[in-house]
């Protein structure tokens, strides 16, 4: 057993992080989920032995993300009309849910979060317009943990980008983080393929995807899961392409392909590496490494990271371009993409 959520839990540590983000419906819901924990001990159970790092695996996001499913189904009562906003007995509702849906919780929480933000895509975006000042080629995408591979169709998209307009403008999914800095280097990003890899490849067609995905989002962050919607229908008129395979082997296997001149080869992830073990996470950037020394002018890698510092204390952006392999963190962000503190 392990001591890693003693008070002050795990989720009264997220809980504080979701009130800094702007989500005080989620902050109570985490609050009255540790304080009622004992009422679903399959669940308290699941936490309490958990063998890893219970914030790098996102545990109290998981379990608010398992309400919000129970919620959305209409189980138990109390819960819906708490999050119909029809009253505020947190802990009433919270608990109560507990009791009786302890094995749905504990069932959803063994799942790793499926988030694919596709908010995050301005920062990506915002990575390649540099990297395609550098370059002025096409690229072609790469992405490891892809989910629903929503962020490989992050061509399709349109973006405000601190006042620059890029993307698709007239796209349904339309994103403008607030912007804090400079603006980026105003280019024209032209993705000419995209392909993704994941353990667990999310089907967007799919209604137990679509509400698997819509949980994870924020209750009381509306216009985000409206985006998300608008992305789903997206994705089944451009099908993103998602290999179910582990990153590491599936990364090898993409990088050792030929490369066409005139093309460059941009890897991407976001919030990923924080779910890869040690070995994993070491093999993933020694790949990219090699491949990088293998770059040249015609045939350019670039490398867009989007992820937590070490320590979590901020979620940076990180854009690392070869032949040359300079790396530069171009921007501090919010870790859903609701804001980017561009430093170019």
């Amino acid at each position: 057993m392990t001591d890693q959520f003693a008070t002050p839990g795990e989720f009264s540590r997220q809980a504080g992080i979701a009130r800094t983000l702007g989500s005080p419906f989620v902050a109570a819901v985490l609050e009255a989920g540790e304080r009622h924990l004992s009422r679903a001990p399959r669940t308290e159970a699941l936490i309490r032995s958990w063998p890893g790092d219970p914030s790098a695996a996102a545990l109290a996001m998981r379990f608010n993300a398992a309400i919000h499913a129970l919620a959305r189904r209409g189980r138990p009562r109390r819960l819906e009309s708490l999050y119909r906003r029809q009253h505020d007995d947190f802990d009433g509702a919270i608990a109560a849910a507990m009791a009786s849906e302890d094995a749905f919780i504990a069932r959803w929480m063994e799942q790793p979060p499926q988030t694919n933000e596709v908010n995050r895509a301005a920062a990506i975006l915002s990575a390649l317009m540099v990297a395609e000042q550098r370059f002025g080629l096409p690229f072609e995408l790469l992405e490891l943990g892809s989910s629903a591979g929503l962020n490989l169709n992050l061509a399709h998209y349109g973006y405000d980008l601190g006042g620059i307009a890029a993307g698709a403008t007239g796209s349904p999914v339309q994103i403008a983080p607030t912007w804090h800095g400079e603006q980026p280097p105003h280019g024209v990003v032209e993705v000419i393929g995209a392909r993704g890899v994941d353990l667990h490849p999310l089907d967007a067609a799919d209604e137990a995807t679509r509400d698997r995905l819509l949980s994870f989002v924020f209750a009381d962050q509306p216009v985000r899961a409206e985006r998300l919607r608008h992305a789903l229908d997206l994705a089944q008129t451009h099908p993103p392409q998602i290999t179910r395979a582990d990153a590491v082997s599936w990364l090898a296997d993409r990088l050792a392909e030929p490369q066409a001149a005139g093309r460059c080869r941009a890897v991407f992830h976001s919030m990923v590496l924080q779910y890869l073990g040690t070995d994993d996470r070491k093999a993933a950037i020694d790949l990219i490494a090699a491949a990088g020394a293998r770059a040249t002018a015609e045939r350019p890698l670039a490398w867009v990271s989007f992820e937590w510092t070490q320590a979590r204390t901020e979620v940076q952006l990180w854009l690392t371009c070869w032949p040359s392999g300079e790396a530069r963190q171009l921007a501090t962000c919010h870790p859903y993409g609701a804001w980017i503190d561009w430093r170019g």
